[in-house]
């Protein structure tokens, strides 16, 4: 008898599992839930102190804190209203196909279990708010030194409901352009990098130039913290495409190591251009190769092979360094920190180049049913098109709407004298 009592004890938990007391679906996956919190953490750090300190090195000393500022403000303003509004639009229950539901307001009625995946969904709201608070603060180095900084803090809070979120619910939160066209996205190259790029050089048209460009050379005031900026990235960037597979696994991995290889080739294929074209290899060059390599590998990162990633990182050094060149010395556009041509750009063309790579003939991971080269080609292309020119519309009536309470640029005494003074009475150095 006790026997029989201790087995039908040990039924029990079986039996109600059975019954869908519990289920497997609701219950989160430990190892998988550890990993996506510490992506979230990588993430942070590639903002604060990754960004600050990689675009805060490009500029001049004298607006080194602004900087850290701005990207500070924004990721802080972007995080509240992530919770309060972002996250249902992007990722609330599918409504029509072009916003979420509200469901989630202030993250209220989360489920317990992100659906297709193992964790909690407190726990993706999380990942995927560190997202939305590193793509408006990518926009930062377009600006640099002349823009207000109550200006960019309310068009970055307003572009993140107009821009951002639509574009994260299009592509990764069962929107029109994912289910519909099957566009792919890995990890942002559309989603971030492609509407932060062209955003950036809106607002750069916006603007107008900084006092002196492009006569004046404006040089880094520390190229020093620039690598150790871009190592920070380099690192955070694990977490930002490993993480966007949802899973501890070997998606992940794949992720990781396309990544890491797409880096360095575009770091190494930099420095030989500099080499070969201006005599040196800079510091500078390098960092800015690598970001090139991660924003361009962003998209396809989890979808393509170790040697096409490597390809990618040639592809991204070879077409963005002319394309700073072409943006600055032939358009004459004050893209100050070359926001649209390294990130814009490159998030781009590595989304196009997925259409290919994806394929097993490449050692990718195949395509989706009832896609082939030239469906998923003409879906990426469509995706990165609707994307830019939303873009850009949303970034001109963001830009303005915000312009009619405060102004968009500080005057020119203020720019001369340096935004890190005339802003915020502070110095980031202090000499005697």
């Amino acid at each position: 008898m006790a026997i029989a009592c201790a087995a039908g004890a040990l039924l029990l938990p079986a039996l109600a599992h059975a019954q869908g007391v519990v289920s497997v679906e609701d219950v989160a996956d430990t190892g998988d839930t550890a990993w996506i919190l510490v992506s979230s953490a990588f993430v942070l750090m590639m903002a604060m102190p990754g960004l600050t300190l990689f675009y805060g090195g490009l500029v001049r000393a004298k607006g080194f804190l602004a900087v850290l500022v701005q990207v500070g403000a924004i990721a802080a303003v972007a995080s509240v209203l992530w919770v309060m509004v972002g996250y249902t639009l992007a990722f609330g229950e599918v409504s029509g196909g072009w916003l979420g539901s509200g469901n989630a307001w202030m993250l209220l009625n989360l489920g317990n279990v992100r659906a297709n995946t193992a964790i909690p969904e407190s726990a993706f709201a999380l990942f995927q708010m560190c997202f939305a608070l590193i793509t408006p603060a990518l926009m930062v180095g377009a600006w640099v030194d002349r823009a207000r900084f109550g200006w960019v803090v309310a068009f970055c809070a307003l572009w993140g409901l107009l821009v951002y979120a639509p574009v994260a619910h299009w592509i990764w939160g069962g929107g029109w352009l994912a289910t519909r066209f099957g566009t792919l996205d890995f990890a942002g190259g559309i989603v971030v990098h492609t509407t932060a790029g062209v955003s950036a050089l809106v607002v750069a048209l916006l603007l107008g130039k900084r006092s002196g460009f492009p006569k004046t050379l404006m040089l880094p005031h520390s190229p020093a913290l620039t690598m150790a900026g871009a190592a920070l990235l380099w690192v955070g960037w694990f977490g930002f495409n490993g993480g966007s597979a949802l899973a501890a696994n070997d998606d992940a991995a794949s992720a990781i190591i396309n990544t890491h290889l797409a880096a360095c080739v575009a770091a190494l294929v930099w420095i030989a251009i500099e080499k070969f074209s201006v005599g040196k290899a800079t510091s500078v060059g390098f960092a800015t190769g690598a970001v090139a390599g991660l924003a361009t590998v962003t998209p396809a990162a989890g979808f393509i092979a170790p040697g096409s990633a490597m390809l990618f990182g040639v592809i991204a050094a070879a077409v963005c360094y002319p394309m700073i060149q072409l943006v600055k010395q032939r358009l004459e556009i004050d893209d100050s920190l070359d926001v649209f041509a390294v990130h814009g750009v490159g998030g781009m063309i590595g989304s196009i180049l997925l259409a290919l790579f994806i394929s097993p003939s490449f050692g990718g991971t195949g395509f989706a049913e009832g896609m082939n080269l030239a469906r998923q080609f003409v879906a990426q292309v469509a995706g990165v098109g609707i994307v830019a020119l939303w873009s850009a519309i949303a970034t001109v009536v963001c830009a303005l709407m915000v312009s009619m309470v405060i102004s968009m640029r500080v005057s020119e005494d203020e720019e001369r004298e340096g935004l890190d003074i005339t802003s915020h009475g502070e110095r980031a150095w202090e000499f005697d």
